[in-house]
């Protein structure tokens, strides 16, 4: 047993619900320490007696309820000579006692005798003589008693406290000193009654200031008459006090002499309170003891502990089956099933009956291990596969033949024929160790095993195939299928991506071997073309920088274009305002004609003229330097390339092995084409382009390693950056790899809460200059390490 698996199993919350049930905090703590026993005859001894508790709950009323005192920690005070108990502490030694005494005097009720329980309860000792000697001193409400030995001192103080009032009544009664006060009734300071006189009276009442008010406006005095009541008071009160002292010294003396009977009495009474929780909590959930001697796992009707709508699951394996391969749909109640077992066993070697039906029964284990759930650990670097095989490693290694290990989705997180093999070999070890064993998996070859194996049984979750749900319930013999389709149908993936898996399952697409076969073709193709692909990155930089100061020519035309057009402009403005100016001035000095209209006219249309001339100039100075940049021109077509699908599908271009993508003819070169690869446009001889066809999506991408310059990474850490800072780097790593070459490489951002990595992906979906991304395998990473392909 070990903390791990009450963690899986999550037995620490049973745990808690029988603290819960526990009379006092004592039996609690015990309940969290307790370890499950592991051996046959401890087990059926703590289970008859829990079961005849039970029994005495279903038959006798009065059962004892009330909460017991801590007296753990008061009993080494009692050791030690001279000392004297505080009333709360003895009065919970009372209570104690007496509590005690009767759950001791219920649990006597059982049938077969105090025998059941041994030395539980038949050699408790009756401490009933200490109670009784606390409670001659104490009342049952934990104050003291009025005692013969008090009683004289208190009559004392009574009159005293009579004879002080009168004094300060004097003062407070007379019209001509209450006057004086701040209110007529007394104060205490000290425990002293003292008179809130004015300030300015503190002359008018002799007496000792104890106190001045904040603000300065009252000052209590005690009176001079007053002074020596005050004392008489203080006086008899510390004889009380002293009294009181001694008394309790005495009662302390007699109950230490008893300190190992109560000492005996606290361990039996919070022995006998753990069985009476677990009886408590037994019957509660309506539950049954597993029969005695059990050499087969017999679970009838159980329900998990913890699920308050958990559907009963049946589990046999018979004599001679040691282990059970669990298969069928996902959500259909695998891990539940496991984690019901597990949880079973620990409560059966804690002596809890079990939430199941009459006739079940289970072997006592020594060690109960469990591998369930997902050991991820980034902090460790451990992805899902390998906090499996951590855990596993250790179960294979501590397990033997009264062991009971629970695995769940075994061989998961890797490859499924890897996964298989590893799993069939883990089971392999743990079979010859004759090691009880229950296990997950949806791997198709370990339902073969089960049926090769003497001493293995298959068993399957059930699946309605008309509500296409799972039933929850088990079916021993048969293995179960995944149903993944249904499943996910079931769950809202859209059908048209269901319809298409399936169809996939039928051509058997998806063929390990096939995809195996066309990845080693694609590794000599590229192997091939590896000096080619070296010899097309020195020629691209040398045209990237080529474009590069085309780019600036162009750039220096635009802006000369630009200055010269707002020149032509400013003069066109400048002279037809001159000359419109003047037409204006001549309509005003003289009577307005017909020739004078036609002129105005004539203007008009002559400065339209202008305008229209002016922006188709313009106009075509704008096509030039577009025609400059991009050598777009009406040229005929080169006979290796012909418009239509292809075009759109992308070409190959032969001499690099590169993929790309045809914009337009070159007008400087016949029989050339201008093709974008990545971010950059080349001119390209038609003859080295082949148009590809439309070609399913592939499986997976090969890259060509090739050394990467300073700056670019083959894996590029963005762990600990900011979003923005993360994306930046993102940026420069593609284009250092397009300048370099680099088709593939990898990117780590790690898992957290996620934004890192969605900023990531979402920025690869929108780069032109990525091919393709996914996440690694589990065991370099997962879903924190993305894998990226440029075209």
């Amino acid at each position: 047993m070990n903390e791990r698996t009450y963690r899986l199993l999550e037995y620490g919350e049973i745990k808690n619900r029988l603290g819960r049930r526990a009379l006092s905090d004592e039996s609690a703590r015990i309940i969290q320490d307790e370890l499950p026993l592991v051996n046959g005859e401890e087990v059926e001894t703590l289970k008859a007696r829990v079961s005849a508790i039970v029994d005495l709950m279903n038959r006798e009323e009065g059962e004892p309820r009330e909460r017991l005192p801590a007296i753990a920690p008061i009993l080494p005070k009692l050791a030690v000579e001279g000392a004297c108990l505080e009333i709360e502490e003895a009065y919970a030694l009372g209570i104690f006692v007496e509590r005690a005494g009767r759950l001791a005097a219920w649990l006597l009720k059982v049938s077969g005798g105090p025998g059941v329980f041994g030395d539980s309860l038949s050699g408790l000792p009756d401490c009933s003589a200490t109670a009784l000697e606390v409670f001659r001193l104490i009342d049952r409400d934990g104050k003291l008693r009025d005692l013969d030995e008090f009683r004289a001192i208190k009559r004392r103080i009574a009159r005293l406290r009579d004879e002080l009032e009168a004094a300060v009544g004097r003062y407070t009664g007379n019209e001509d000193t209450r006057r004086m006060l701040q209110s007529p009734l007394p104060s205490q300071r000290d425990g002293r009654l003292v008179l809130a006189v004015k300030a300015n009276f503190r002359g008018r009442i002799r007496g000792i200031v104890h106190e001045v008010s904040a603000t300065g406006q009252t000052i209590f005095v005690e009176p001079g008459e007053v002074v020596e009541r005050n004392n008489d008071i203080l006086i008899e009160q510390r004889a009380l006090d002293a009294e009181i002292w001694r008394a309790l010294r005495v009662l302390t003396a007699r109950i230490a002499e008893r300190r190992e009977d109560l000492a005996a009495l606290c361990r039996g009474i919070v022995e006998l309170d753990v069985l009476r929780a677990k009886a408590r909590y037994s019957l509660e959930t309506g539950g049954s003891f597993a029969a005695a001697g059990a050499l087969s796992v017999v679970l009838k009707e159980a329900r998990h502990p913890l699920l308050d709508a958990a559907v009963p699951i049946d589990l046999v394996m018979e004599t001679g089956i040691r282990t059970v391969i669990v298969t069928g749909p996902n959500t259909g109640g695998k891990t539940v099933a496991l984690k019901t077992l597990g949880l079973f066993a620990l409560m059966n070697q804690s002596g809890l009956a079990l939430p199941a039906a009459e006739g079940s029964s289970l072997p006592v284990f020594d060690g109960v291990y469990a591998d369930i759930g997902d050991e991820q650990s980034l902090s460790q670097s451990l992805s899902t596969f390998s906090g499996h095989m951590v855990n596993i490693a250790a179960i294979a290694a501590a397990a033997g033949p009264r062991s009971l290990a629970l695995l769940d989705e075994l061989g998961s997180g890797t490859d499924p024929e890897e996964g298989s093999a590893i799993a069939m070999a883990i089971l392999d070890h743990l079979i010859e160790k004759n090691a009880w064993l229950v296990v997950t998996t949806h791997h198709g070859i370990l339902k073969n095993y089960g049926y090769t194996r003497e001493t293995v049984e298959n068993a399957a979750m059930e699946f309605d195939g008309q509500t296409l749900s799972p039933t929850f319930r088990i079916r021993m013999g048969v293995p179960g299928e995944s149903r993944a389709l249904d499943i996910a149908a079931r769950n809202g993936l859209p059908p048209a991506i269901v319809e298409k898996a399936r169809s996939y399952l039928a051509e058997e697409r998806a063929d390990v071997s096939a995809l195996i076969r066309g990845l080693r073709d694609k590794h000599r193709a590229l192997d091939s073309g590896r000096d080619l692909v070296r010899a097309e990155e020195l020629r691209l930089r040398e045209e990237r920088r080529k474009a590069d100061l085309r780019e600036l020519r162009l750039r220096q035309k635009e802006a000369e274009l630009k200055e010269k057009g707002l020149g032509q402009l400013g003069n066109f403005l400048s002279e037809s305002r001159k000359t419109l100016e003047n037409l204006v001035r001549e309509l005003r000095e003289a009577e307005i004609t017909r020739e004078k209209t036609l002129k105005v006219k004539e203007f008009l249309a002559g400065l339209e003229a202008a305008a229209a001339k002016g922006e188709r100039e313009l106009e075509d100075e704008r096509a030039l330097l577009a025609r400059d940049g991009e050598g777009i021109h009406e040229g005929g077509e080169p006979a290796a390339i012909t418009p239509g699908p292809a075009l759109r599908n992308g070409v190959e271009v032969l001499a690099a092995g590169r993929r790309g993508r045809v914009l337009w003819p070159d007008r400087k070169k016949k029989g050339n084409w201008i093709v974008e690869i990545g971010f950059l446009k080349l001119s390209m001889d038609g003859k080295e382009l082949v148009p590809l066809s439309p070609a399913p999506p592939k499986a997976c991408a090969v890259s060509v390693d090739l050394a990467a310059p300073a700056g670019v990474k083959l894996e590029l850490s963005l762990r600990g950056m900011r979003l923005e800072e993360a994306l930046e780097a993102l940026r420069r790593q593609i284009d250092g790899a397009v300048l370099t070459g680099l088709r593939e490489f990898a990117v780590v951002h790690g898992k957290g809460e996620g934004v890192l990595m969605k900023g990531v992906h979402e920025y690869l979906r929108n780069e032109r200059a990525v091919a393709d991304y996914y996440f690694s395998r589990p065991e370099l990473g997962g879903a924190g390490r993305t894998e990226v392909i440029l075209k």
